[in-house]
C-alpha cells in the first residue's frame, strides 16, 4: 500500500512560494534606514547633507568585493542600504563624504543599474569615507555607510554634492 501526504505537500508547495516571494521582493525593493534624497541642477546649491548612525554587522563585501574602478569594499553596515539617493538626471561629477569625527567610515554605492558598484574608504589623511567620481546616470543609487568594527554605533554626517 502506498502512502501519499497531499496535505502536506500543497503546505510545503505553500511554504516554497512564501520564501521566493519574500527573498525577490526584499532584494529588489529594499527600504532605507534613514531617508531617501533627491538631487537635480534645480537645486542651489547642489547639495544634500544627512545625518546617521553606523552600527551593522552585514558585510559590504558580499554585496561586491571590488567595485568597478577595482577599490575594495569594505566595512560592515546594515543589511539594507542606510540611503535612497535619486538623481533626476546625469551629472558630471558628485562627491558623498562622511564625516564622523575621525571614525574609520567606509562607503559602497550600488546603482542604478545592479551591475554598477562604486566603494570608497579614507579621504587623504582622514579616515573619513568619501567617493568622487565622473558619469553619474540618472536614477536610483543606494548607499552604505559602513565601519571597520562591526555593531561599531558611531554618529555621522552625509553630504552628497555635485
Amino acid at each position: 500500500m502506498k502512502y501519499t501526504y497531499p496535505q502536506f505537500q500543497s503546505q510545503l508547495g505553500w511554504c516554497l512560494y512564501v520564501i521566493i516571494f519574500i527573498n525577490t521582493t526584499s532584494a529588489s525593493a529594499q527600504i532605507p534606514n534613514f531617508a531617501t534624497l533627491k538631487l537635480s541642477s534645480s537645486m542651489k546649491p547642489i547639495q544634500q547633507r544627512v545625518s546617521g548612525v553606523t552600527g551593522g554587522i552585514y558585510s559590504l563585501s558580499t554585496i561586491r568585493g571590488r567595485d568597478n574602478n577595482k577599490n575594495a569594499c569594505i566595512g560592515f553596515a546594515e543589511s539594507n542600504p542606510d540611503y535612497i539617493l535619486v538623481l533626476e538626471e546625469n551629472f558630471n561629477n558628485l562627491t558623498i563624504l562622511v564625516k564622523s569625527g575621525g571614525e574609520d567610515t567606509t562607503l559602497l554605492i550600488k546603482g542604478p543599474e545592479e551591475e554598477i558598484v562604486r566603494c570608497g574608504d579614507d579621504t587623504g589623511k582622514s579616515k573619513d569615507a568619501s567617493i568622487s567620481d565622473k558619469k553619474w546616470t540618472k536614477g536610483t543609487y543606494q548607499i552604505w555607510v559602513g565601519i571597520f568594527e562591526p555593531g561599531l554605533k558611531r554618529n555621522y554626517t552625509l553630504t552628497v554634492q555635485e
